[in-house]
C-alpha cells in the first residue's frame, strides 16, 4: 500500500521550526528553572567546533547586577542583557592566529544556544562583546588572562513585547530570488547591487 503524501510533512514544513527561530532583546522577570539552563549548556556542550577541538567553556550568570554591568558596558550591543535573567558567557582561548576558527566555534554555539531555546519556549538573544569591552567583562567573570569572551547570550522569557510581530510574515528576509543562485552567479550580476 502506498503512504498518501499527506501523510509526510514537505521538507519546508519540517523545517518550519528553524524558519521561527528569533533573537529576543526583552525579557519578563521569570527565573529560568536549573533543568532550562542545564538542558541550553548541554547543547551548547554538544555543538560542533573547527577540527572538534571544543575549545570552549561556559560560565552560566544568574546574577542580575553582573548581568546589567556587563550590558551597560557594551552598550548597544548587549542591549539585551538590560533585562536577561540569566545568561551564558562562551569562554574561548584568546589566540590571534586562531582568531578567524575561534570565531567560527563561537558563532556555532551561539546559533544553538538560540536555537535549543526557541525549542524550550524560551527566549535568547546574541549579544556581542566589542574588543574594547572584553577586559571588562574578563574581570567580571574572573577569566585567566589568556581566555576571553566575545559573545554572551541573553535568556530568559520573551517578553510580551518581544513576542509581538515586527514585520509581516514573509517579510522579515529578502526575497529568495534574490540571495539564492542555482550553479552560479547570475549572468546579469543583479544579485550583486
Amino acid at each position: 500500500m502506498q503512504d498518501d503524501a499527506s501523510d509526510h510533512p514537505s521538507p519546508r514544513d519540517r523545517i518550519r521550526p528553524l524558519l521561527r527561530v528569533r533573537q529576543i532583546r526583552e525579557f519578563t522577570d521569570e527565573p529560568l528553572g536549573d533543568a532550562e539552563l542545564h538542558a541550553l549548556t548541554e547543547v551548547a556542550r554538544w555543538s560542533g567546533s573547527s577540527r572538534n577541538e571544543q575549545p570552549w567553556h561556559f560560565i552560566v550568570i544568574r546574577d542580575r547586577q553582573t548581568i546589567r554591568t556587563i550590558a551597560e558596558a557594551g552598550m548597544p550591543q548587549t542591549r539585551s542583557l538590560h533585562s536577561a535573567v540569566a545568561a551564558v558567557a562562551i569562554v574561548l582561548p584568546d589566540e590571534a592566529s586562531r582568531e578567524v576558527s575561534r570565531a567560527y566555534d563561537d558563532g556555532r554555539v551561539a546559533e544553538r544556544i538560540l536555537v535549543a531555546a526557541s525549542f524550550l519556549e524560551l527566549g535568547a538573544g546574541i549579544a556581542w562583546i566589542r574588543s574594547d569591552v572584553r577586559a571588562t567583562v574578563r574581570d567580571l567573570l574572573g577569566l585567566p588572562q589568556d581566555r576571553l569572551v566575545r559573545t554572551v547570550m541573553s535568556l530568559g522569557r520573551a517578553s510580551a513585547e518581544a513576542e509581538r510581530r515586527r514585520m509581516t510574515p514573509g517579510a522579515a528576509r529578502r526575497p529568495r530570488e534574490e540571495v539564492v543562485f542555482q550553479e552560479r552567479w547570475p549572468a546579469d550580476d543583479a544579485a550583486g547591487s
